[in-house]
């Protein structure tokens, strides 16, 4: 049984982000994700100007007169959520962690996807793969990819993004859009997210709270490594101390953002203190211009 509380809010993450897919991301999100071919859908007569590559020779060679095929864009698409859950998600300097936050993006893109009748799926992973759930249609699967993502309990603590990848590369053989969401606190998967965004229609989406780049004043603290229980005791107090700090996390998400220019992979940059559907609306109208 699910908790009556958890229940509450898959409730109102439901009602919440069915409301910003009705109103603000209606067109966006299909205008954004192309179909990934072409299908058949009839003959007509050629006409001049008509491409001479579309001509069917059987239809023609059967009626006496030329006919070409029309083609339609293939709509439907399968969505991918391979969803870091490791120990450092479960940091969260104002009201939400990490996870949650990808929790709640994850159901906004779920019920977008599935209103333009996408197949969506979940890989949920922390240094290994703990659970897949295979791709399809309908509102159901969308609230039980939701309540996984809000109630999983992670058997591990770390993270390794290459098994999480390694693991698509697998149960996945047709292009996809994936969405790989994680803080990408760690390093080496970049030639395995550089393999697999030849495959698939990759976007990385990046979580960050704003303690991971920004320390207040708050004087001598301990800060314990999620993944590793390692501490560390940091004198805030010290201007010099904070300016380091800040410097090191501005550096790392550039360094981040330039990682995934170099390998033609879609960022969304999501803080934790800012509006994530603001972010993910201007990420729609960016990519579609750019299409």
């Amino acid at each position: 049984m699910i908790p009556k509380e958890l229940a509450k809010k898959i409730r109102y993450i439901q009602i919440y982000t069915n409301k910003a897919v009705n109103n603000v991301f209606a067109g966006e999100y299909e205008s954004a994700f192309k179909g990934h071919g072409m299908e058949f859908e009839d003959v007509r007569e050629y006409q001049p100007g008509d491409e001479v590559r579309s001509i069917d020779w059987n239809v023609t060679a059967r009626t006496g007169r030329p006919f070409i095929k029309r083609f339609v864009e293939e709509r439907e698409l399968t969505v991918i959520f391979l969803v870091d859950l490791s120990a450092s998600g479960t940091f969260g300097s104002i009201s939400k962690t990490k996870n949650e936050i990808a929790a709640e993006l994850c159901a906004l893109l779920s019920f977008a996807a599935i209103k333009n009748n996408d197949k969506v799926g979940l890989i949920v992973f922390t240094d290994h793969v703990e659970m897949f759930i295979p791709p399809k249609k309908g509102i159901t699967h969308a609230l039980r990819i939701i309540r996984e993502l809000l109630y999983f309990q992670p058997r591990k603590t770390s993270t390794s993004i290459e098994a999480g990848l390694d693991y698509l590369g697998k149960v996945l053989r047709k292009k996809a859009v994936v969405f790989l969401v994680s803080d990408f606190m760690e390093k080496g998967y970049e030639k395995k997210l550089r393999v697999m965004s030849r495959r698939h229609d990759l976007i990385a989406v990046s979580v960050t709270d704003q303690r991971e780049v920004e320390m207040p004043p708050c004087g001598l603290i301990a800060l314990e490594d999620a993944e590793t229980g390692e501490l560390v005791m940091i004198d805030t107090g010290s201007m010099k101390t904070r300016k380091n700090y800040n410097m090191q996390g501005a550096q790392r998400l550039a360094d981040l953002k330039q990682n995934f220019r170099s390998m033609g992979v879609d960022q969304i940059d999501v803080r934790t203190q800012e509006d994530y559907m603001k972010t993910i609306a201007r990420f729609f109208v960016e990519r579609e211009k750019r299409a």
